[in-house]
């Protein structure tokens, strides 16, 4: 009995995810493709230059955009930011401080303070256990 190695591949959804592009701003033929593994680390190795200036100008996807922003995808969702964002958009949005984003901002520094602190006293109480 022999196995056979299968490649695994992924939709062009995933794939655009993994790489941190938004899908409908990709090529016609990696929309309408499949990923496999190998292509996916090459892509990620030597990205073309269709993939270079979709991460550097867009646009990006809600996860990039909030990341880029430093709130979550549900703040961007509350500043009624529901679509794509490019880079010139984000910046913009940064340079102008709308009020939502300066909340939306606020809100994640308390957040990651907070997960901070209950790491921190997980460790104390790990460390006083053992």
């Amino acid at each position: 009995m022999t196995s056979h190695k299968t490649t695994q591949t992924m939709k062009p959804a995933t794939a655009a995810k993994k790489l941190g592009v938004y899908l409908q701003a990709t090529p016609t033929e990696f929309q309408e493709g499949v990923v496999t593994r190998s292509e996916l680390n090459a892509l990620q190795a030597d990205p073309p230059a269709w993939l270079q200036e979709l991460r550097r100008n867009g646009p990006h996807p809600r996860p990039v955009v909030a990341a880029k922003l430093g709130v979550s995808i549900a703040g961007l969702a509350r500043g009624g930011i529901t679509d794509p964002l490019t880079t010139e958009q984000i910046d913009a949005l940064k340079k102008d401080m709308p009020e939502w984003l300066q909340r939306e901002r606020a809100t994640q520094a308390e957040v990651r303070k907070e997960a901070a602190r209950i790491k921190e006293k997980q460790a104390k109480e790990a460390a006083q256990g053992s």
